[in-house]
């Protein structure tokens, strides 16, 4: 099967299609543009479904480039056989074709190359060849020589050959390889450590390899590395000598006790031993692969939250000793007024915090307070709470995600940006600018930083940066990007651009006051053809000339939305007014694919135009949940049993959801308490940014624990 034919199969898409995908990749085109401006050639996939198939082919072509170096070795060796290529052929996955090989694999010095170094290969044939005990005894004189001196040392090299033929068995490691994977047990025992309190829960602990969920797996694992635990894999011997044998061992009337201590050596020196290191990699694989997708399942709709715009922002970033440092920010995000006040122990100084910040408030017209959620967060929330009650103006707060926030107010960019400001007041500005644009700021952040999820520092960070990336990619990009507004950051998320390419769009602009037309993109430095064919569609320009600039209709499709307007009798002024609400109608009444025909476009871009042309410069972002805003606080010590709270879920694990009832402290409603039904996994439920009604079910104060549940909330408000 070809990697066409296979992609093909496993996405269920049409041949033509997975050729096109495949082309399209090939040609360097981004999968932003791909998903948005590509759709009749891949019957309008979406942008994971396109991301799953480009790392798809990487591993296939990866695999096929394998294949091809170990049949070159083997031939080189001159033992190329048909058996060979057809095994080969069939082999769907590295770790296959790395069983393949091994027999023909240059070794470092083992038992077996010594063995063979002595001239033993000819009686380990004999042994192997099922020969009764004694006449390999016999046979083991002949090879007496200076290096091998006694009958018991030629036995011994024999033995060691033939253990690792069958150590190097593709068939049999394939085959003791499954039987781990569903039949084994994984089993810890607790070590004396300082930090082995905390792995309690895995004294003792044995649980089938096949059930083990991939969060435990990563608790295991550090545990494991902390030194706090002893991890072993174990199998019962019982289901897998009697494989060895049934394939090295011939069923003989004398018994062969030479052949079952091989086999017994081969399999507790060379065979489990590896087979145990490959189980505990690819549950790490497989554990890391599920961690860093629930960062991709958490970070998007983070990224994707409803931005408060045209709102005067405070940022309050909390502190204990060096104080609570603050910055006003105003409707575009410029900072009007930064302070540094001290209403947080040691000093205390509530009555003159008081005082500065409400004058600030009244000075600057401040609509929303935006509190870190880092040190001293909960003793802010209760000032700023307090605060809010003596103000002449009506303001409420939110308790807004510092992840990161200090690596982004120490780092090179955020220098830049404020040269004039400390790194502690970055840092406010940072977490005002989050309540007013969450994907604005957030991109400036390393996405590893933003915490999302679950054992982000023990992840491959390679692939854990490629695959957020690539969700900050695909935000950006189906928001867009206001051409003559964003910063450097943002813009090189843009499909087709780069730091360096952004870099040069913010120069050109201000030295040319703002672009006025999206095809002076073609003027910037280092910006070809092809960078704007990529990211044309996706940045927009507000206000100019063309209304079409401030869409996500692509230049290439302008002429097909000329066509679509004309064909209805509409005009570019009906766009900027708004006058299209009855377009869809009338496509729909003249019917898709003749209007499509006559605009020289597909139905799915069509379709696209259609919708862009009824809202000129919307952000979708608009329709998401927007923030929880407060004017009071709850204290952990007033939470009941049985109290009930909107929420807002701050993280989606795999064992449950993190919700934000409005304690300092977010509540877990575990997997089993998101629905009535069965679930899945949380994802399935809920999402980051969600607002859900919850019940708690218990608080531990001395753990700081927040127990909620989902289950029966209506029934209980209905009676």
């Amino acid at each position: 099967m070809t990697i066409k034919e296979r992609l093909s199969s496993e996405f269920g898409l049409r041949a033509d299609y997975t050729e096109n995908i495949i082309n399209l990749i090939d040609e360097g085109n981004t999968i932003p543009f791909i998903a948005r401006y590509r759709k009749e050639m891949h019957g309008s996939c979406d942008d994971q479904v396109l991301r799953n198939f480009a790392d798809r082919l990487k591993y296939l072509r990866n695999l096929d480039d394998e294949k091809a170096k170990v049949e070159k070795v083997i031939t080189e060796q001159g033992k190329w056989t048909e058996e060979l290529k057809t095994a080969l052929e069939e082999a769907m996955t590295l770790t296959e074709v790395e069983d393949i090989y091994r027999p023909y694999k240059p070794k470092r010095k083992t038992r077996a190359s010594v063995a063979i170094a002595k001239g033993l290969e000819p009686l380990a044939d004999i042994l192997q060849a099922q020969s009764k005990d004694k006449k390999v005894l016999e046979e083991a004189k002949n090879f007496i020589t200076e290096e091998v001196p006694t009958v018991e040392e030629a036995i011994a090299g024999a033995k060691d050959i033939v253990a690792e033929r069958i150590s190097d068995s593709a068939d049999l490691r394939k085959e003791l390889r499954e039987i781990i994977a569903s039949k084994g047990f994984l089993q810890c025992t607790l070590l004396e450590n300082e930090n082995s309190p905390t792995y309690e829960t895995y004294s003792g602990f044995k649980q089938e390899i096949k059930n083990l969920p991939s969060h435990r797996v990563l608790a295991i694992n550090r545990g494991e590395k902390e030194k706090c635990l002893k991890v072993d894999v174990v199998i019962d011997e019982k289901l897998t000598i009697p494989v060895i044998e049934k394939e090295f061992k011939k069923d003989n009337e004398d018994t062969n006790a030479l052949m079952d201590e091989v086999i017994a050596d081969a399999y507790e020196r060379l065979l489990f031993p590896a087979l145990e290191r490959e189980c505990r990699n690819n549950l790490t694989d497989m554990a890391d692969e599920q961690a860093i997708k629930m960062f991709e399942v958490n970070l998007k709709p983070l990224l994707m939250e409803s931005p408060l715009k045209n709102n005067i922002i405070m940022g309050f970033d909390p502190g204990y000793h060096n104080g609570c440092k603050i910055a006003v920010i105003d409707k575009n995000g410029s900072v009007l007024d930064t302070t540094v006040v001290y209403p947080t122990p040691p000093r205390s100084k509530t009555e003159e915090a008081m005082e500065k910040l409400k004058a600030m408030i009244e000075k600057n017209k401040v609509d929303i307070i935006a509190i870190g959620n880092g040190t001293a967060s909960k003793e802010s929330e209760i000032f700023v709470a307090e605060l809010i009650k003596h103000v002449n103006r009506p303001v409420s707060y939110a308790v807004v995600s510092e992840a990161g926030a200090s690596v982004y107010s120490a780092s090179k960019l955020a220098a830049e940006e404020f040269p004039e400001y400390d790194v502690n007041l970055r840092s406010a500005v940072s977490i005002a600018r989050r309540l007013q644009d969450p994907l604005a700021e957030l991109i400036k952040i390393d996405v590893k930083s933003i915490g999302v999820g679950q054992y982000q520092h023990d992840m491959p960070q390679n692939r854990l940066t490629e695959v957020l990336t690539g969700v900050v990619e695909d935000c950006v990009n189906s928001v867009g990007v206001d051409l003559n507004t964003a910063s450097p950051s943002l813009l090189s998320y843009v499909s087709g651009l780069n730091m360096s390419i952004a870099k040069n769009i913010v120069t050109f602009r201000t030295k040319n006051k703002g672009f006025k037309a999206r095809e002076e993109l073609l003027s910037v430095p280092k910006l070809g053809p092809k960078a704007y064919e990529q990211c044309a569609g996706f940045l927009r320009v507000v206000g100019g000339e063309n209304v079409l600039d401030n869409t996500a209709v692509h230049p290439e499709s302008y002429e097909g939305a000329r066509k679509l307007l004309r064909l209805f009798n509409l005009t570019e002024e009906d766009v900027k007014n708004n006058n299209l609400v009855l377009l869809p109608k009338m496509v729909e009444q003249k019917g898709e694919k003749k209007v499509a025909e006559e605009c020289g476009i597909g139905v799915p871009t069509l379709n696209d135009i259609t919708n862009e042309l009824l809202k000129p410069g919307r952000d979708i972002r608009e329709s998401m949940p927007k923030p929880v805003l407060r004017s009071d606080v709850i204290h952990m010590e007033d939470l009941k049993e049985g109290m009930i709270f909107d929420g807002v879920v701050r993280n989606v694990v795999d064992f449950g959801a993190f919700v934000d009832i409005g304690v300092h402290q977010d509540g877990l409603v575990h997997i089993s308490q998101l629905s009535d039904g069965y679930v899945k996994h949380p994802s399935d439920v809920v999402k980051v940014g969600d607002k859900v009604k919850v019940k708690v079910t218990a608080v531990d104060l001395n753990k700081k624990r927040i127990s909620l549940t989902m289950k029966g909330i209506e029934d209980e408000e209905n009676k």
